[in-house]
């Protein structure tokens, strides 16, 4: 027993030096995508289609939490030591929700995880969702492929490109993301009324 007390301290001590060098966790911010409640239109007329928005199909970077930031050159990068709160095809496909949902002219929104029926789709690529530098200034930029699908059968009805960038007041991690939520404002309020227009010319005898 004397011989084995000796070996198990320099056993416990291996470990406890083993510990300490371990990397430390890193300790993470989650920002939600910041939106603005759109104007209701009580008084306007609601549409007799209901309308299902699905999730924006996104390469392998933006179907991510991290908040991806394209310094000046060519390489990809991430704010360090925050993320989004859910991934932004997600975040940007809510954004969309919510929206119509406070415009209120859309007889019945849904979205492809309860997959209720509905007459028109909402679907789409989501090809930038990154803050750039320009002018040394960081600028949130989003573009968004979308297309209009009759439910059932799966043909396009329409189809457009929205480009929406917003410029940040600082270089600020806060400023980016307020950034980001002013550029998912305009996007969605440019897209609801394309929406609206479109669905309304699919569903004319």
């Amino acid at each position: 027993m004397s011989r084995l007390r000796p070996l198990a301290v320099l056993f416990l001590a291996g470990l406890l030096g083993a510990c300490s060098i371990l990397p430390k966790s890193e300790v993470l911010s989650f920002y939600r995508l910041p939106a603005s409640a759109l104007p209701a239109h009580n008084a306007s007329p609601r549409s007799d289609w209901a309308l299902r928005v699905n999730k924006p199909y996104s390469n392998q970077l933006l179907d991510s939490t991290r908040i991806a930031v394209l310094p000046p050159g060519d390489q990809i990068s991430a704010y360090q030591g925050v993320r989004w709160s859910d991934r932004a095809p997600l975040l940007l496909r809510d954004r969309l929700i919510a929206g119509f949902i406070d415009d209120g002219r859309i007889a019945a929104i849904s979205s492809d995880e309860s997959r209720l029926h509905a007459d028109l789709e909402l679907d789409s690529d989501l090809r930038a969702f990154h803050s750039e530098y320009r002018d040394g200034r960081p600028v949130a930029r989003i573009l968004l492929e979308a297309r209009l699908v009759q439910s059932g059968s799966l043909r396009i009805l329409a189809s457009r490109r929205f480009e929406v960038s917003q410029a940040a007041s600082d270089t600020s991690v806060a400023a980016v993301v307020n950034a980001f939520g002013q550029a998912g404002d305009q996007l969605t309020r440019e897209l609801l009324d394309w929406t609206l227009e479109r669905g309304q010319a699919s569903r004319a005898p």
